[in-house]
C-alpha cells in the first residue's frame, strides 16, 4: 500500500513572528522607536551642540544622512518620485525642522511639546479629506486624551503664548501629520526599501536647508568632540535610523495606529529630563499614564460601523 506523505509545512524565517498578531506588535515596537528617539533631540541639542546655529544641525542631521543612504542603496527615485520624495522630504525634514525650531525659540517647551501633540488629531482630519477615511470615536476620543496627557506631563504653570511661536509649532506638526497621510497613500515604489525612501527624503530635506542655513546663519560654529557625538546621535539613530523604521512603519500601519505613537516624543524629553536632574510631580505622573494608555487604545480600533474603515 502506497504511504501518503506528509502535507508541507509553512516555514517562517528564524526570529520572525508566527502570528499576525504578534507580526503587528514587532512593527509597533519598532516604528516608536523613531519618535522615541526623537524625544532626545532637545536635551543632546542643549547639552552637547553649539548654541544659535539650529539650521545647521538640522542640516547636519538631514543631508549627510541621507547620502549615507544613497551610497549604501543606490537607488534614485523614478518617474513621479522625484517629485514625491521631494514634497516628503520637505514635510517631513526640510519646512519641519526650521519651524520646529523657531516654536523652540519663541515658546517654552511644554508649549511647543503639547502643540506637537496634536498631530493624531490632524493626521485624523486629513486622512478623511485625502484617504477617504473616517475614523472611529474610539480613536479620535483617544487623541484627545493623548494630548491632555501630554500636557499634564510637560505645562508648567507659568506656560506663555507667542503667536508666531505657536503658528510655527503647529505648522510643523501639520507638515508631518500631512507626510503621513501622504506616505500612507503612495505606499512605498515596487522593490524600494524603506532605507532608499528614508534616504530620499533626507537628501531633499538636506538639500532645502542646506541654502537656508548659510544664508541665516552664515558660516559653521567650530565643533568640539560633544558635538560630534551629538550630531552622530542625530544624524544616526535620529535621523537615518529613525526615519527608516518610520517609513517602515507608515507604510505597514494603519495611520490611526502610527500617528499616535509621535506622543513617545514628548514623553522620552521628561524622562531625560529627569535623568538631567529634573523631577516629575504627581500630576506628571497622572499625565504620563494617560499618554501611554492613549497610545496603546490606539493600537486597537474599538469603533463600530464606518469607523472600521480606520482600520486599513
Amino acid at each position: 500500500m502506497q504511504k501518503t506523505q506528509p502535507a508541507p509545512t509553512a516555514r517562517t524565517t528564524p526570529g520572525t513572528p508566527r502570528t499576525p498578531y504578534a507580526r503587528r506588535a514587532r512593527t509597533v515596537a519598532l516604528t516608536a522607536l523613531a519618535p522615541a528617539a526623537w524625544g532626545s533631540t532637545y536635551a543632546v541639542t542643549t547639552e552637547l551642540l553649539p548654541p544659535g546655529h539650529p539650521l545647521f544641525s538640522a542640516l547636519l542631521r538631514a543631508l549627510p544622512a541621507g547620502l549615507v543612504a544613497l551610497a549604501i542603496t543606490r537607488v534614485l527615485p523614478r518617474g513621479d518620485w522625484w517629485w514625491k520624495a521631494a514634497v516628503l522630504g520637505v514635510l517631513n525634514i526640510g519646512a519641519l525642522y526650521p519651524l520646529l525650531f523657531v516654536a523652540a525659540q519663541r515658546l517654552p517647551g511644554g508649549v511647543a511639546a503639547t502643540l506637537g501633540a496634536t498631530q493624531p488629531l490632524l493626521v485624523a482630519a486629513l486622512a478623511v479629506a485625502v484617504l477617504h477615511d473616517r475614523p472611529s470615536l474610539w480613536r479620535l476620543s483617544w487623541g484627545v486624551l493623548g494630548v491632555l496627557g501630554v500636557a499634564l506631563v510637560v505645562l508648567g504653570p507659568h506656560a506663555r503664548l507667542d503667536t508666531v511661536g505657536v503658528l510655527a509649532g503647529l505648522g510643523g506638526t501639520a507638515g508631518m501629520a500631512a507626510g503621513i497621510v501622504l506616505l500612507k497613500r503612495w505606499g512605498r515604489p515596487a522593490g524600494v526599501a524603506p532605507l532608499t525612501l528614508a534616504g530620499w527624503q533626507l537628501t531633499a530635506g538636506g538639500l532645502l536647508l542646506l541654502p537656508l542655513a548659510l544664508a541665516v546663519e552664515g558660516a559653521p560654529p567650530a565643533i568640539g568632540a560633544g558635538a560630534v557625538a551629538g550630531y552622530l546621535w542625530l544624524g544616526g539613530m535620529g535621523g537615518l535610523i529613525a526615519h527608516t523604521l518610520w517609513s517602515r512603519g507608515v507604510a505597514g500601519l494603519p495611520v490611526g495606529a502610527s500617528a499616535p505613537l509621535v506622543l513617545l516624543s514628548p514623553l522620552v524629553a521628561a524622562v531625560v529630563g529627569t535623568a538631567l536632574g529634573e523631577s516629575l510631580n504627581a500630576v506628571q505622573g497622572v499625565g504620563f499614564v494617560v499618554a501611554l494608555a492613549a497610545m496603546g487604545a490606539a493600537q486597537v480600533d474599538g469603533g463600530r460601523g464606518r469607523g472600521r474603515r480606520w482600520r486599513r
